[in-house]
């Protein structure tokens, strides 16, 4: 049997970071039947789901004040992962503007969220839109580490500064 990876983000939490990157890039480098074991300063429960429908298990052990330990094992019956990869071939330019985009299917309001957790909900938003919809996101911050994520998703992406926080429209890969 495989020892799980582990990925310690304890620290880049604390200091304002934003580790889902190096999580998903874990998860993405995982051997067959490997789990990660993640080390974190609070429950990451957004990243059940997100994982979950990935093909992982998870459980979840509190340590302590601030300490949490997490194991994301694969499923054992696990098929392939559902992917968009076929949708993404297709080149998120073809709309140029946004005017020719639909209205949002959903609206987040990230305001007043730490990181990650922004980044986790529009992920996890995404994956429930159907190809073509588009999702606005309200976030503080401008989430740099997400722009990377949305591109290997093939997702078309606008922003614009508003007040003191940044919108985001998002239309997912067709």
């Amino acid at each position: 049997m495989t020892e799980p990876f582990t990925l310690d983000v304890r620290e880049e939490l604390r200091t304002g970071g934003e580790p889902l990157p190096r999580i998903l890039k874990a998860v993405g480098g995982l051997a067959v039947g490997q789990s990660l074991r993640l080390l974190v300063p609070f429950e990451p429960m957004p990243l059940y789901a997100l994982l979950g429908r990935k093909g992982f298990d998870h459980e979840e052990l509190r340590r302590g004040e601030g300490e949490w330990e997490v194991l994301f094992s694969p499923r054992s019956s696990q098929s392939a992962p559902a992917s968009s990869a076929a949708s993404s071939t297709k080149d998120p330019a073809r709309h140029s503007t946004i005017a020719d985009w639909p209205k949002p299917s959903a609206i987040l309001d990230n305001r007043g969220l730490e990181p990650p957790e922004p980044m986790i909900r529009i992920l996890d938003a995404l994956e429930h839109l159907a190809p073509g919809q588009v999702l606005e996101a309200l976030n503080e911050r401008d989430p740099v580490f997400l722009y990377p994520e949305l591109q290997a998703r093939g997702a078309a992406i606008h922003t614009e500064k508003v007040g003191e926080g940044v919108r985001l429209l998002i239309r997912h890969a067709e």
